[in-house]
C-alpha cells in the first residue's frame, strides 16, 4: 500500500514539474483582459499558434502513437503542450478485461498517463492514453503502452511504443 502511495505521489509531482514551466509561461502569454468566458476564447484564438515548434517527440520512433498538441486552461490560463496518444487504428481496436498503462520493459518501470491535469498509473479507454513529455520517457530508451493487468506487466499486450532515436 505504501509502494502505490508513493507511486502516486511521484506521478502527481512529475506531472506537476512537467507542466510547470509551460503553465507559468502560458499564463504570462494568454491572460485574457477580461474575466468572461467569451472573451477568453478569443484572446487564446487570436494569439498565433505554431504547434510545430518545440515538439518533444520528433526525435522518438513512434508505434502506433502520435504526437498531439492541445490547448489546456486550469484556472482560466491557457497553455499548450505535447503529448502522445494512440493512432486512430489502434484507438479503433477491441479492448476488453484490462487496462492501459505504460511500461518501460528494460528496467521494469511504471509511468503515468495524464487525464486532464491528474497523473494516472492506468485508464480504461482507449481515448484516455496521454503521454506527456516527462523525464521517464526522456530517461527510457522504450515505452511500451501495454493492454492487460498492470500487476503482470509482462503477461499485458503490447500496443504501441515509443523509442528514442539515439
Amino acid at each position: 500500500m505504501i509502494r502505490r502511495t508513493t507511486l502516486r505521489t511521484l506521478a502527481t509531482a512529475a506531472v506537476t514539474a512537467a507542466l510547470a514551466l509551460p503553465l507559468a509561461q502560458g499564463a504570462q502569454a494568454a491572460t485574457p483582459d477580461a474575466t468572461s468566458p467569451a472573451t477568453a476564447v478569443t484572446a487564446v484564438t487570436a494569439a498565433p499558434i505554431n504547434a510545430d515548434d518545440g515538439n518533444p517527440f520528433r526525435w522518438m520512433e513512434l508505434e502506433g502513437l502520435r504526437a498531439d498538441f492541445r490547448f489546456m486552461c486550469p484556472a482560466g490560463h491557457c497553455v499548450g503542450f505535447w503529448s502522445l496518444v494512440l493512432t486512430d487504428d489502434v484507438a479503433r481496436q477491441k479492448f476488453e478485461g484490462g487496462k492501459f498503462f505504460v511500461y518501460a520493459p528494460a528496467t521494469g518501470e511504471f509511468s503515468f498517463f495524464l487525464d486532464a491535469d491528474i497523473a494516472v498509473r492506468a485508464v480504461a479507454h482507449p481515448g484516455q492514453v496521454r503521454l506527456a513529455d516527462t523525464e521517464f520517457m526522456r530517461s527510457h530508451p522504450r515505452v511500451e503502452v501495454r493492454y492487460g493487468d498492470p500487476d503482470h506487466p509482462r503477461r499485458a499486450r503490447v500496443v504501441a511504443s515509443a523509442t528514442t532515436l539515439m
